[in-house]
């Protein structure tokens, strides 16, 4: 059994914010279990660190149940406890304008981004509920979507709004077990999927417009911060965006 001090979960830990995550965290000193869907892109990440002997990749659908409690028997098994789950993975389309939106593209972004957290989130809570010293930190990826809707943007909007939801019930429920649980709000960050904004996209106007972009680093950074500070403190939430990016007023 692996006996570091520090133990993070990654999920959606194969590219993207999920990738530059796990190894801002595995340079911050945690043993990193990563999840992911596909097994390649997880090793790729793993690749990236300092040293991959801490770190532990597990291939996990995350809209399965199933899959999810073998993540959670892999972690206790080779860990014996964790205390940080970054809640990050998630999906979505290209916009779709609501009219047209099928049930299935509807499901398919509710099963990821909003059930696939929700059992994530309790597969860690539960752990941390039983676990001696009893507690851990959850964060939870929301979006500027938790906020305000991109147009043609419904089901994604939603799912982040819901995990808002989920957050703060979370951070009540688990405040007698010291579990604490924030969400960090993203804006346009350098990513394969984000990389549509950098070219024009979409506006509330209607207008198609190039957006400002920041480095992914910038968001790691963040996650760090809110899980290094100690367990009597929460950073319930944060925004980290860019800063010209069309988000707070009009524009």
């Amino acid at each position: 059994m692996f006996t570091s001090s520090k133990i993070a979960l990654v999920t959606g830990a194969g590219s993207g914010i999920g990738r530059a995550t796990a190894i801002a965290l595995s340079n911050a000193g945690y043993f990193v279990v990563l999840a992911g869907r596909r097994l390649e892109p997880l090793l790729q990440t793993v690749a990236e660190f300092d040293g991959s002997e801490q770190s532990m990749v597990v291939p996990t659908d995350v809209t399965s149940p199933e899959s999810v409690a073998s993540l959670y028997a892999r972690i206790q098994e080779k860990c014996g406890h964790l205390d940080l789950l970054f809640n990050n993975a998630g999906t979505n389309f290209p916009g779709i304008p609501f009219e047209e939106l099928s049930y299935e593209k509807w499901a398919a972004v509710v099963d990821v981004n909003l059930t696939g957290m929700f059992l994530c989130a309790q597969g860690a809570f539960r752990m941390m509920k039983e676990q001696r010293p009893q507690g851990g930190r959850i964060i939870n990826n929301g979006s500027i979507s938790a906020h305000a809707p991109r147009p043609d943007s419904a089901a994604y909007t939603a799912t982040k709004h819901g995990v808002t939801g989920l957050t703060k019930s979370i951070s009540l429920d688990g405040r007698k077990y010291g579990i604490a649980c924030g969400q960090i709000d993203i804006g346009n960050a350098h990513t394969e999927l984000s990389q549509r904004m950098s070219k024009g996209v979409k506006q509330a106007n209607g207008e198609v417009a190039v957006e400002a972009m920041m480095d992914v680093s910038q968001v790691a950074n963040s996650v760090v911060y809110m899980a290094g500070v100690p367990l009597d403190t929460n950073v319930q939430f944060i925004t980290v965006m860019a800063t010209t990016m069309p988000f707070v007023g009009r524009g």
